[in-house]
């Protein structure tokens, strides 16, 4: 195994209940009575690092009683305990002094809601930290690891260059799956040592430079994901699929979701690349140098849909790759620009994509493994609610409440400095010949969950000239394509 390098210490990243204050035992005696019976050793994993909608779901299987209701009733027990009998876990205090004093930010990283979250700060001291994220803040919570990748943004610091701290294996495997170094201070159940894991008796005793021996360097796998419309296979260029193959070695991509395929593109640029694919349909398609280890969704889907797959990034890494192409009638940004309708009736004509979106998203629910990071590429065929504030363009909003981030807005936040149009770039006016402008608009995505964005961009390649005489572009589609690069977290192994 190669030596690791050491890293300066950038942040803690501690989880709130049975790490910092003692409240996994108040957590244990409120499900206990909302059950009316005894919890044993074989209830941990359903009650221990877990929201209170996973017990309550738990709880609603074996009752009959409504989750909803036992979910209020299990806030309810537990905020009470915790106003009257919240304690510090031994040593917590005394490390959070001990890192303000050297200057090392912390974060409250927390499966509890924001108001049980809340009600421990005030005890604690808010100030002690610089930033708190808790299961109202993030879609999925651990043991995925989005909780401490959004600590991690919000503090500006790099996953690899921090230690979390957790007392259940839920919130290990949550920090782990994030890039974290992690110190177990197991609570109510064992904690395994592990490559990249200390796992320690108590608080007591850590130091910062303890933890700061913890961070050491492993680098994290890069993906490069490339979503591109093809324009019905490419085939009005000449020589497309050249073209198509000069486009992804030079951007490195390694993975591509594409989108109007015309049926074979997937398994012939595969093919020339030497690379793995999935045909769905004659319309979708991913290629990946990765191995794909599983296919999803609808292997007929028609002209419109989503499918996705599974792909090996590395040992103990895997993401799941989804491409969808939305239907393109009624165009809202022709309806804004040339009919002059209000965004009540724009965001009413958006109905037909808002449920292939939908769809999407729960195909990529039932698929999906918390901890196996997502990305979702393709054409929309609309605007997004991050780049017109005067609508609320609900596809994308749609996506973003299933919490899917869109990378090209994490780099790029400013829409107007970087409208990052992908419609279209050979068509600078509009086609039914009245020499009005075409709505230049952002229309193709690459969303994501559970990964880092690097960077992200729009490509076209050359300068296409415009539509109709566009057999000699170097560019072969009629829409620009989006290139996101991500750290894909190293295993805990760290191979």
């Amino acid at each position: 195994m190669t030596p690791h390098t050491q890293l300066p210490l950038q942040a803690v990243l501690f989880d709130m209940d049975g790490t910092l204050v003692d409240t996994e035992r108040l957590w244990w005696e409120a499900v206990e009575q909302v059950a009316g019976r005894a919890l044993t050793d074989a209830d941990q994993p359903e009650v221990l690092g877990r929201p209170v909608e996973h017990t309550a779901d738990w709880l609603a299987r074996a009752t009959g009683t409504p989750a909803a209701d036992l979910a209020a009733l299990l806030h309810r027990e537990f905020a009470t305990r915790v106003r009257t009998g919240i304690v510090p876990r031994p040593g917590a205090l005394d490390l959070l002094d001990a890192l303000a004093r050297d200057g090392v930010p912390t974060a409250l990283v927390t499966a509890s809601p924001r108001a049980v979250a809340d009600t421990v700060l005030d005890a604690l001291g808010a100030s002690r930290f610089a930033v708190s994220v808790t299961a109202d803040d993030t879609g999925p919570t651990k043991p995925a690891p989005d909780p401490y990748l959004a600590a991690c943004r919000a503090l500006g610091v790099d996953p690899a260059a921090c230690v979390a701290v957790e007392d259940t294996q839920t919130g290990v495997s949550s920090a782990e799956a994030a890039g974290c170094a992690v110190l177990a201070v197991p609570s109510l159940a064992p904690i395994d040592t592990a490559p990249g894991r200390t796992v320690r008796d108590s608080l007591v005793g850590i130091t910062p430079a303890a933890l700061r021996a913890m961070v050491t360097h492993r680098p994290p796998h890069e993906l490069r994901v490339l979503s591109w419309n093809l324009w019905l296979g490419g085939s009005k260029v000449d020589d497309h699929r050249t073209k198509q193959l000069k486009v992804i070695a030079e951007t490195g991509a390694d993975v591509v979701g594409l989108q109007e395929t015309g049926g074979t593109a997937a398994e012939e640029l595969a093919e020339a690349l030497g690379w793995h694919h999935h045909r769905a349909g004659e319309n979708l398609g991913v290629i990946s140098r990765h191995p794909i280890t599983a296919r999803f969704g609808d292997p007929d889907v028609g002209f419109y849909g989503a499918a996705g797959v599974r792909i090996a990034v590395a040992e103990g890494r895997e993401v799941d790759l989804w491409t969808c192409h939305l239907h393109y009638t009624p165009y809202g940004p022709y309806e804004s620009a040339f009919d002059g309708l209000p965004a009540a009736e724009l965001i009413a004509h958006e109905g037909v994509r808002l449920a292939q979106m939908r769809d999407a998203l729960g195909r990529i629910a039932e698929a999906g493994d918390d901890a196996v990071p997502v990305v979702l590429v393709g054409d929309f065929n609309c605007p997004s609610h991050l780049d017109r504030p005067d609508v609320d363009w609900p596809v994308t909003r749609a996506a973003a409440d299933a919490g899917l981030r869109d990378s090209y807005r994490e780099v790029h936040p400013d829409p107007v400095a970087e409208p990052g149009h992908t419609w279209s770039p050979i068509h600078p006016v509009h086609e039914d010949g009245s020499g009005r402008a075409e709505p230049q608009d952002r229309i193709d995505y690459v969303l994501y969950r559970g990964l880092t964005v690097l960077d992200s961009r729009t490509v076209v390649v050359g300068t296409p000239a415009p539509w109709p005489d566009v057999a000699g572009n170097c560019w072969p589609s009629d829409h620009a394509a989006v290139l996101t690069v991500f750290a894909v977290p190293r295993a805990a192994s760290g191979r």
